[in-house]
């Protein structure tokens, strides 16, 4: 009989839960791994990394079939490439009160199995900013709490970067940076120059490996991560975490696992483990433990919070402050502008480089101030090509395939990713009227972008295009498209550290108020939204608590 006792208890197996159990069985606990959806086995569950364009049935495109059955994805991502990657929406709906997209991975690995791997510390400038600006309540820690952490896990994530010594991006132990190619070097210079060095182009940093790590092979420039990577080379639960955690053979993973309640003992003021529902014969059996974390992603960590305790508090458990659910915050994104660069028609691109520049935030810092809080930066690439060039010339032949085999002039342009406030008025509850497959309630989710998100877009548009402009780049055109919370995948917030139990879920440890042995440390744990991307400061804000909850467990703390 396999055992229902174990020293700690990760929920979820995305980023943040493969961390924790890596950190937990590493310093010698038993740790049980509970994922609701299907095992996913490294390199043999890839099953379309290595097909190539004209094996697919729909040449990677989506059907009518596809998008009625995934009317979410159908918004933005979905492709026949990495389909089964992404959570049946028929099965786990949800209600939105107002659009909110989100997309979810439920499978063993979550969603680390297809993130855009850009991987930025926060700074002091961050985590300070809502004290300074008088913004919901300020976070707990600093930059100095964080920083080993973030030395610690890329480390063992591989990040590759280029080290630029700027305050509002702090430099990280950094794998040998992938290059900027030559059109995006040209328009560096240029920017530098304009700027005096205020404003910066960079390489992106990346969750992809540049030199051979643990048994993981170097990045193969193929760019299709988002369909596992079979050489290891970019960071997820699979190549990197869960690798390390079996090897401590103090791991015990298992997926189908639906956890649907913490379990509260009020006489301890402690949680004693949780009930969990197996996905496939739907009978529920309780697990115990000394410790639990809490990773299931931003909105089913809370959502299960939700759940729990609420014969306590009618909330949930960690509700006791009135903020379980709220602060629901995600990057905006989608606006920006493009050119045409003028010349390097002799030079051209060899590989896919998974990545692309990054122009760091330079809004309402160093003296600079605007009609709106916070700030935004920049992800965007060159490229040479112009593939319209088919259609619009409807040539045949010989001649016709060599015109198209030769790339076109080199286009550049970028996004803006802009930093999103807390607001009590963005939350989710549960929608008792709605179920899922398994007669559990939905999650109904009320959030919309604000004033200050609006103010900000019209700086991400035309910035862009002026720094553009006056780089030399031709034909500039700015771009906003289709936009709403969620479709970033940056989702985070709902259940807040704070410094204050009355006005936060959790402490500066990530542990929650009304149950201290509960850690939460996905995305719900996250006070504000910078406009870094923030899975790095999960991995850390991870590594961080388990550290911290062994060794309140060996001072018998909790």
């Amino acid at each position: 009989m396999q055992s229902t006792s174990y020293d700690a208890i990760v929920v979820g197996s995305g980023i943040s839960g493969g961390w924790a159990a890596k950190e937990l069985t590493e310093r010698g606990l038993r740790v049980l791994l509970l994922e609701r959806g299907r095992n996913v086995e490294h390199v043999k569950d890839y099953v379309n990394a290595m097909k190539a364009p004209w094996e697919y049935l729909h040449r990677g495109k989506s059907t009518r079939a596809m998008e009625a059955a995934y009317p979410v994805l159908s918004r933005d991502l979905i492709n026949e490439t990495n389909l089964a990657f992404w959570a049946n929406e028929r099965e786990s709906p949800y209600t939105e009160a107002k659009r909110f997209d989100w997309f979810r991975g439920y499978q063993v690995g979550g969603r680390s199995l297809m993130w855009g791997r850009q991987s930025y510390r926060w700074s002091d400038f961050d985590f300070e900013a809502n004290a300074k600006d008088g913004v919901a309540v300020d976070w707990p820690i600093r930059y100095a709490d964080l920083a080993p952490w973030y030395d610690h896990v890329e480390k063992h994530a591989g990040i590759s970067g280029s080290r630029e010594g700027l305050a509002q991006l702090p430099d990280g132990q950094f794998q040998p940076a992938m290059p900027l190619n030559c059109a995006e070097e040209l328009i560096a210079g240029r920017l530098g120059k304009r700027y005096g060095g205020k404003r910066r182009l960079i390489i992106g940093r990346t969750a992809n490996a540049t030199q051979a790590l643990e048994g993981r092979a170097p990045c193969q420039y193929r760019n299709a991560c988002w369909l596992g990577c079979p050489y290891g080379a970019y960071f997820s639960t699979q190549s990197s975490t869960l690798p390390a955690a079996a090897k401590t053979g103090k791991l015990t993973l298992k997926p189908w696992s639906i956890v649907t309640e913490v379990l509260y003992d009020k006489e301890r003021g402690r949680a004693s483990g949780v009930r969990v529902l197996d996905a496939v014969t739907e009978r529920s059996v309780e697990y115990s433990a000394r410790i639990i974390f809490l990773c299931a992603s931003t909105l089913n960590s809370t959502w299960l919070l939700m759940r729990s305790a609420t014969d306590i508090w009618p909330g949930g458990l960690g509700s006791s402050s009135g903020e379980l659910g709220h602060n629901l915050m995600d990057h905006h994104f989608r606006i920006g502008a493009q050119g045409r660069i003028e010349g390097l028609t002799d030079k051209t691109v060899y590989g896919r480089r998974p990545t692309g520049f990054y122009i760091p935030r330079y809004r309402n810092l160093f003296g600079d101030k605007r009609d709106y809080l916070r700030g935004f930066g920049y992800q965007g690439g060159a490229s040479r090509g112009d593939w319209t060039r088919a259609v619009r010339e409807l040539g045949v032949g010989a001649s016709f395939k060599d015109e198209m085999a030769t790339p076109g002039p080199w286009r550049i342009g970028a996004t803006g990713f802009g930093e999103m406030l807390p607001s009590h008025a963005n939350r989710v509850g549960l929608d008792e009227g709605k179920r899922d497959k398994w007669g559990l309630p939905v999650l109904e989710i009320d959030c919309a972008f604000g004033e200050n998100e609006r103010l900000m877009r019209k700086d991400m548009a035309a910035d862009m295009a002026q720094m553009l402009e006056d780089t030399g780049v031709k034909d500039v055109r700015t771009y906003e498209r289709d936009n709403a919370p969620g479709m970033a995948i940056h989702e985070m917030g709902t259940a807040r550290m704070g410094r204050d139990r009355k006005t936060s879920v959790l402490n500066a440890h990530n542990q929650v108020w009304d149950a201290p042995n509960v850690f939460v440390t996905d995305g719900a744990c996250m006070t504000s939204s910078a406009c870094q991307n923030p899975s790095l400061t999960y991995m850390a804000l991870t590594a961080r608590a388990a550290d911290f909850a062994v060794g309140e467990l060996n001072r018998r703390n909790l």
